[in-house]
């Protein structure tokens, strides 16, 4: 009898697999942010300053917001702005709330992509004594280790995300910590935003004064780490 022809995979099969494969599910994510700043760029979701927000009240406004902020700092919009925006919109306590909760969301939007798409791929690579420590750190002590990325204002807020979600920590410490070390700076931005027109007030010059001390102290705690790694590279 002669000999069966090879089977050769079908289109159906090799989309199953591609699915299937780490790489592709990254290079899907990395699609995905492209496109999401790309997006940023072209419609400039910071006009919503100049140019206000759509004619809803109540509570409506207030769940829009917190949606579209959510999605915009998925796409890497900067949080200032947006937390700004939000003061300048409902006031203080309102805007607070609104962009803590928009601030989860995207947060979870972000380490859910990166948890998905990008988590299989990137742990084989954490191959170094420095990644294999954050992962540790990241890993062991999850809401502890959160907890003070999110106070610490220096840490970009994405970068953040997509490291958690390559770690094994769980969605219950992250987005916790998430919430409660994200208040203290989004506060002050949205207290900032809600007295941009009394900048003389003593509420605006405590919001600025506290951005500016906790910038200036991330700058020198950076400054210290960074004078710390050059000696210990040196003596090793």
């Amino acid at each position: 009898m002669p000999e069966a022809a090879p089977h050769s995979p079908g289109p159906a099969e090799l989309r199953s697999h591609a699915r299937l494969s780490p790489w592709f599910r990254l290079g899907l994510l990395v699609a995905l942010l492209a496109a999401a700043a790309a997006t940023v760029l072209a419609l400039r979701p910071e006009r919503m300053l100049a140019e206000g927000w759509p004619e809803l009240s109540g509570g409506a406004a207030v769940v829009l917001f917190s949606a579209a902020y959510g999605l915009c700092t998925a796409a890497f919009v900067p949080r200032p702005i947006l937390n700004i925006a939000a003061g300048a919109l409902f006031g203080a306590p309102t805007g607070t709330a609104a962009a803590v909760v928009g601030t989860v969301l995207g947060s979870a939007a972000s380490f859910g992509l990166g948890r998905l798409l990008g988590q299989d791929a990137l742990r084989p690579l954490l191959r170094g004594r420095w990644l294999k420590a954050a992962d540790r750190q990241l890993s062991r002590h999850a809401f502890r280790s959160m907890m003070a990325v999110r106070l610490f204002p220096g840490v970009p807020f994405a970068a953040a995300n997509y490291c958690a979600a390559v770690s094994r920590m769980r969605w219950t410490p992250f987005l916790l910590a998430t919430a409660l070390g994200s208040a203290p700076a989004t506060a002050a931005y949205v207290i900032a935003g809600s007295h941009a027109t009394a900048p003389t007030s003593p509420a605006f010059l405590g919001a600025t004064a506290f951005i500016a001390v906790t910038g200036l102290a991330a700058v020198v705690v950076a400054w210290r780490k960074k004078g710390l790694s050059r000696r210990l590279s040196r003596s090793s």
